[in-house]
């Protein structure tokens, strides 16, 4: 059985994030920034599954490990689905988290709150150490964005994505909450019975 994997980013938030989805079922996950020789790779996918593929592969050829890649971002209805894959990157190369939320809350500026709908997506992809896919899910998430920054919690949009249900955003839900109903959580619910089977 595999007990280990190698998750394609160097994102220590999305590392701490995920760990714990898969730790209870015996499995390791390591971050990039463990293998100081795997080069940069360009995301250069239309798609949320092609963006996955493409670190997918590239972590697992650079590593030798069964490796897990992530591509997620926000899908805001007003905007036709913006930010979508360059949901990281949305206000320019080198923009930080704060960046993106400031022009996603500039361009929503005119918008009514009740057209503010948007849904995060997760695509996990796991390819195996020669860099073959062999595993693809994806799933939301729906909810709303807000005015303000809301929360210190989690990163990128997290503070201005609020879940109607529970009257907060992810950037105030803790990670316990946030680890049962998040894009990323309900992906790797669907993922970890096919890796349990690998």
């Amino acid at each position: 059985m595999i007990s280990r994997f190698v998750l394609a980013t160097r994102n220590a938030k999305k590392v701490r994030e995920m760990s714990p989805l898969l730790t209870p079922h015996g499995f390791e996950l390591l971050g990039l920034d463990q293998y100081p020789n795997a080069g940069p790779v360009e995301e250069t996918g239309a798609t949320f599954a092609e963006n996955a593929a493409i670190k997918a592969t590239h972590a697992a050829l650079a590593t030798g490990e069964w490796a897990i890649a992530d591509d997620s971002g926000l899908m805001v209805d007003a905007l036709g689905g913006r930010p979508g894959v360059y949901s990281a990157r949305y206000a320019g190369p080198g923009c930080t988290d704060a960046d993106n939320n400031a022009k996603l809350l500039d361009e929503l500026k005119d918008v009514p709150e009740d057209r503010r709908g948007a849904g995060f997506v997760c695509h996990l992809a796991v390819a195996n150490p020669t860099g073959l896919i062999c595993l693809n899910v994806e799933c939301s998430c729906r909810g709303r964005i807000i005015n303000d920054r809301r929360g210190v919690q989690g990163f990128g949009y997290d503070p201005l994505f609020l879940v109607p249900e529970y009257h907060c955003t992810f950037g105030e839900l803790s990670l316990l909450v946030k680890s049962q109903l998040s894009h990323r959580a309900r992906a790797f619910q669907r993922l970890i019975p096919e890796l349990l089977k690998l």
